[in-house]
């Protein structure tokens, strides 16, 4: 006999969606770029092992973090674990560090950009409006 696709193993794309609380567009998204992998029925759907709900939330819980794509693939096995949070392994700590040093760069290059500006800004409100800065 064989098996019907509703009798399958495995959590259809709707259900991971719900579990998860991450759309199912976001779960293709993932799935294209290589984070999360299914299985395919006959008709096509998407099935997915019971692992994919621990992995879906390190998923989101990076991508909340504001790491890349680029940089969650770096992660390997530790994706799957169960609360990546508390036991994280020796990948993770390198690319939060080096997404970190990456921030401080860029934050430290838009300190003074906005330093400049503000400078701009003064400089031109003393020309425009010479007498609202007089005593």
């Amino acid at each position: 006999m064989i098996a019907d696709d509703n009798e399958q193993g495995g959590i259809r794309i709707g259900e991971l969606a719900q579990r998860t609380g991450v759309s199912a567009r976001s779960l293709r998204y993932y799935e294209q770029r290589g984070l999360l992998t299914s299985n395919r029925d006959r008709n096509g759907y998407r099935r997915y092992s019971s692992d994919a709900v621990p992995l879906v939330a390190n998923l989101r819980r990076l991508f909340g973090a504001g790491l890349s794509v680029a940089d969650i693939q770096h992660f390997g096995s530790c994706l799957t674990s169960p609360d990546l949070g508390s036991s994280p392994c020796g990948a993770a700590l390198h690319v939060y560090e080096q997404r970190l040093r990456a921030l401080d760069d860029r934050i430290a290059v838009l300190t003074h950009l906005r330093s400049n500006l503000a400078a701009q800004v003064e400089h031109l409100r003393t020309r425009i409006h010479p007498d609202d800065h007089q005593s």
